[in-house]
């Protein structure tokens, strides 16, 4: 049997004090996420918050012609739906989810009541607000600057960073979506690893072989992701012991 799930898988909910997380309690509710269903779309309104647990959330940008582009994930370590604190009930991306799994869903209306109550709360989500930009910067830089298989690396790093497992449920198409480069150029790239015993890939699935090799191979973006993300951990670490 699957362990039973917990706020506490949830960085941002573990990290809050019991007395700023139990006004939630009671209006946080586990949903499942299956693989391509979108949490909001293009400028319609927000009417939850997802905070995941399993699952991992991508934030795209789709232009006119189609194509898109993620601009962050969002796993375990965050929250989907920072326009709601931010100031606007929408945003011109769209949420969807490339990993299977679960999240806690909290309503925008009680969402944003803690939030203005100036607590802990409205303190841990902009540091998380400020980690998410970080994260959105330097997919930027790095797709502009470092080559796909670099990105690829990037990518499969922080998403092991948030799964619990070797094995990733993704296909080339959305892999090159994701980071918004041709397909062809993730079958190279993805051929190289394998050839370098790093990962398998078959149709579907990609097995992360030896982290290591990943580790070895990524250009520095990862590392400024991932320390952003750990100066957020410290930070609400410090807050809960006081």
């Amino acid at each position: 049997m699957p362990a039973p799930h917990s706020h506490s898988q949830n960085h941002l909910l573990a990290l809050l004090p019991a007395i700023d997380f139990e006004p939630l309690a009671a209006h946080l509710e586990l949903v499942p996420l299956r693989l391509g269903d979108m949490l909001y779309e293009p400028g319609a309104q927000l009417q939850h918050a997802h905070f995941p647990v399993t699952a991992i959330v991508s934030l795209h940008y789709v232009l006119e012609s189609g194509a898109s582009a993620e601009s962050a994930g969002v796993g375990n370590e965050g929250m989907v739906g920072i326009a709601l604190f931010m100031g606007g009930d929408t945003t011109p991306s769209s949420a969807v989810v490339h990993t299977a799994g679960h999240a806690y869903r909290l309503p925008a209306r009680v969402l944003q009541q803690e939030f203005a109550r100036s607590g802990s709360m409205q303190q841990l989500l902009l540091r998380y607000t400020q980690a998410l930009m970080t994260q959105m910067s330097q997919t930027a830089v790095c797709n502009r600057h470092h080559s796909v298989e670099q990105q690829l690396c990037r990518w499969l790093l922080l998403t092991l960073d948030r799964a619990p497992l070797r094995e990733l449920v993704m296909t080339q198409e959305l892999v090159a979506s994701m980071l918004g480069v041709r397909r062809e150029g993730i079958t190279e790239a993805a051929g190289n690893l394998q050839r370098a015993g790093v990962i398998r890939y078959r149709r579907g699935h990609i097995e992360v072989l030896e982290r290591p090799g990943l580790e070895a191979r990524v250009c520095e973006c990862y590392a400024v992701v991932k320390h952003e993300l750990a100066r957020l951990d410290a930070t609400g670490k410090a807050w809960r012991a006081r």
